[in-house]
């Protein structure tokens, strides 16, 4: 599911979605309401929640470091399980809301088309 979502996320659309699992509690429980919307990547930081491919995989998870020399950021759970380093290329999205509670820190991050 979160290929196909990748996908739209990638060619500018928003999308909202349901994803499941408890990794990300309590930033997103399953199935809450999720908003990603096309990112610039160079704005991503600490904390942002991105939906990314990492090592063949798509997450929605919690940026946990940046390498602004590389161009690429690292990609964890929020639950200290580390999922890798990506390049900026593979940052498809950014979480602005989650139940319809705007995520923080958004504001000048959003690709434009």
């Amino acid at each position: 599911m979160l290929d196909a979502i990748a996908g739209r996320v990638a060619t500018g659309a928003t999308v909202e979605f349901r994803p499941s699992g408890s990794s990300m509690v309590p930033l997103i429980r399953s199935r809450q309401l999720v908003t990603v919307a096309p990112v610039d990547p160079t704005t991503v930081e600490i904390g942002d929640i991105v939906l990314a491919r990492v090592a063949g995989t798509v997450y929605l998870h919690v940026v946990s470091a940046v390498d602004t020399s590389r161009a690429r950021v690292q990609i964890s759970n929020n639950r200290g399980r580390v999922n890798g380093w990506t390049n900026h290329a593979r940052i498809y999205g950014i979480c602005t809301a989650v139940d319809g509670a705007r995520r923080p820190r958004i504001d000048g991050k959003l690709r434009q088309p």
